[in-house]
């Protein structure tokens, strides 16, 4: 099975790939998750993130937005002692800002879901690469994303985690043309 190139570093990494990056999501837990790891995997790899993914949920309520949001400044110094999860203090302390955002995003907009896919227009951007150097790290609607979400409040949400946020989330679909999972997630 041919599989985008960064999914064949790892067997964690291409269970990832092979059965959720990409695919659509509509889940406002999930899209949180998602958005937070994204945030925390900032300067480092994404199959750092991985590896720690399951004690994330662990520690953070398994994203529960109301149980992250109402962390206080003493469960986020435990957390920064704690080697389960990555110990940087700017990270740890924007997953709490970010859980209350997003409490304020969906008392204002409804839901997480209806609020971060309008910027897509509520439908996946089908994109047809052919090789990975032809992917952006970036586009104009990850830039306008960040922008948009560090008013409302968020934090580690600059242009390049925006877009990896949209490609693991669905928003986009940037596995490559050859991979067998473009047309299985278009």
């Amino acid at each position: 099975m041919k599989r985008c190139r960064w999914a064949e570093n790892s067997a964690i990494e291409r269970d990832y790939h092979d059965t959720e990056w990409g695919a659509p999501l509509h889940d406002d837990r999930m899209l949180f998750e998602f958005l937070c790891l994204e945030g925390a995997q900032a300067g480092l790899s994404w199959r750092t993130v991985l590896e720690k993914r399951a004690h994330y949920r662990k520690v953070y309520g398994d994203f529960d937005i109301a149980y992250v949001a109402a962390m206080s400044d003493r469960d986020l110094e435990r957390l920064l002692r704690d080697p389960g999860i990555i110990r940087n203090r700017l990270k740890v302390n924007a997953m709490r800002e970010n859980a209350r955002a997003a409490l304020r995003v969906i008392d204002e907009e409804g839901s997480l879901d209806r609020y971060l896919w309008s910027f897509v227009d509520g439908a996946p951007v089908r994109n047809r690469w052919k090789q990975h150097g032809d992917i952006p790290a970036s586009t104009p609607v990850s830039e306008h994303m960040s922008k948009t979400l560090k008013k409302r409040g968020f934090r580690f949400v600059g242009p390049t985690i925006c877009y990896a946020f949209m490609q693991a989330t669905g928003m986009v679909n940037d596995h490559l043309t050859g991979c067998f999972r473009h047309t299985q997630v278009s």
